[in-house]
């Protein structure tokens, strides 16, 4: 399966590539993956360019099909301003509006303070959302303070776990087989049962409120 850690740190080094790298790492542990990362801070002039005249430079051009024909993704991003940075943003509206349809995407970013650990929330679980993407429950989100501290390590092996799921799940699973088949030696899960399948007509409850006698 093919993973693609997209990095809008500035810095080398930067915070937000290493968790991003501890992110994939973690992943690489529970699945079988070849990673592949793509760094924003080399794409920035392309992707002013792209806005201004339509077109893709080469190395855009390479990212946005390694971003297309990925299995699973990373996002990590610094928060600026409360929100993703605009480089982050920008690289994703420069993307075809199809690209991370169905996509799993693990959702991660890097701040000075724990009070901007809402992004995740607020700013970029829609934003993938409304890409069409399928983001995992668990994000992760990580202050200065947490590098090296309890918990961090717990937030990066849950998430990714979760990421390597999806990634399985639709792939058709670690081992290759058919998406919906059963593993072989595994029973079928029993089908759940469905909360609307049986609907009461109105008349019926209402009439079960009626006091009798």
């Amino acid at each position: 399966m093919k993973l693609v850690v997209v990095s809008a740190g500035l810095s080398v080094p930067s915070s937000t590539r290493l968790l991003g790298d501890r992110l994939a790492a973690a992943v690489g542990r529970a699945a079988e993956v070849d990673t592949q990362v793509v760094e924003l801070r080399e794409l920035a002039v392309e992707i002013a360019q792209n806005f201004t005249n339509g077109f893709p430079g080469r190395a855009l051009a390479a990212a946005q099909e390694a971003v297309a024909a990925a299995d699973g993704l990373i996002v990590v991003t610094p928060v600026f301003s409360a929100s993703y940075s605009g480089l982050f943003k920008s690289f994703f509206d420069v993307l075809d509006p199809e690209a991370l349809a169905g996509k799993p995407v693990l959702i991660a970013a890097t701040g000075g303070s724990a009070r901007h650990s809402l992004v995740l929330e607020h700013a970029l679980r829609p934003l993938f959302a409304y890409l069409k993407a399928v983001v995992v429950p668990t994000g992760v989100y990580a202050a200065s303070e947490d590098w090296g501290a309890e918990g961090l390590d717990g937030r990066i092996e849950r998430a990714a776990g979760e990421l390597a799921a999806l990634m399985a799940g639709l792939s058709g699973g670690v081992s290759g087989g058919v998406p919906g088949e059963v593993p072989a030696g595994r029973a079928p899960r029993a089908a759940r049962a469905d909360a609307f399948s049986a609907v009461v007509p109105f008349e019926e409850q209402l009439a079960a409120l009626r006091p009798t006698g």
